[in-house]
């Protein structure tokens, strides 16, 4: 009996199978010089070229992916010089804002070393109705000690300076008295007070109010007596108008 080929126990190979062969094929002709000679045959100029196997979009896909790879390092990269520079920006904005904290700490303190090294008159707004070293029978000393500022009962009188109260109360012919030792080592009086608002001890800064002015004591009509001493003691006066023009107050 003829034999006959049993239908697909030996099928034809693959095209797949078929191109590969082929490029294998003509690697190997191509080695051994076999490929100059068949170049142009009918059989190789039917086939595909080596480019259009499945072995090239396998490649191809390589390369994209490492060029993912490279713009996703890339961008991680921006990213991070970005952040650095956020970050650089948020630390020269806070250094910038506690600059500028400090600043503004400085000057207050400046502002308030100022202000407690100034000196005031004892009574806004007045003038001197009596000077320093008048003389006259009004005084047991024969003058003046201090000087008389005009003001009507109640008037505020404030602390000159500076300083801490080391008497307030009665004082004699002087009527309610405070007596302030100032912070350069002077002392001030303030003389017939009808009112005293402070007491021994405290510490009053320069404008505070520390009584009313009166007519308690050795008068002849409301009025404010003030005085510069070296000392706490009667007897220690200096030239008050001297004295406030020597710590920029002018009377």
């Amino acid at each position: 009996m003829a034999s006959t080929c049993a239908t697909g126990k030996h099928r034809r190979p693959s095209r797949m199978k078929r191109t590969t062969a082929r490029a294998a094929g003509i690697a190997a002709l191509t080695t051994t010089g076999v490929i100059g000679t068949v170049a142009s045959g009918p059989a190789l100029a039917a086939e595909k070229a080596v480019e259009q196997t499945g072995l090239v979009p396998v490649v191809a896909i390589g390369d994209t992916v490492a060029q993912r790879i490279d713009d996703q390092a890339a961008a991680q990269k921006q990213a991070a010089v970005a952040e650095a520079a956020r970050e650089e920006a948020a630390a020269r904005a806070a250094a910038k804002v506690e600059a500028e904290r400090e600043a503004r700490v400085r000057a207050a303190r400046a502002a308030e070393r100022e202000r407690l090294n100034t000196f005031v008159p004892p009574i806004s707004g007045s003038y001197v109705s009596t000077g320093y070293r008048s003389g006259g029978s009004l005084w047991s000393s024969g003058s003046h000690t201090g000087i008389d500022f005009h003001a009507a009962t109640g008037t505020p009188v404030h602390a000159v300076g500076l300083g801490t109260v080391v008497e307030a109360g009665w004082g004699g012919a002087y009527g309610n008295q405070v007596v302030i030792r100032m912070n350069d080592g002077t002392y001030t009086q303030y003389g017939h007070l009808s009112s005293i608002g402070v007491s021994v001890g405290q510490r009053v800064t320069p404008g505070q109010r520390i009584a009313l002015s009166g007519a308690t004591g050795n008068v002849t009509g409301p009025h404010l007596h003030f005085e510069a001493r070296t000392g706490v003691e009667y007897g220690s006066d200096i030239d008050p108008v001297a004295y406030l023009r020597k710590h920029g107050v002018n009377i």
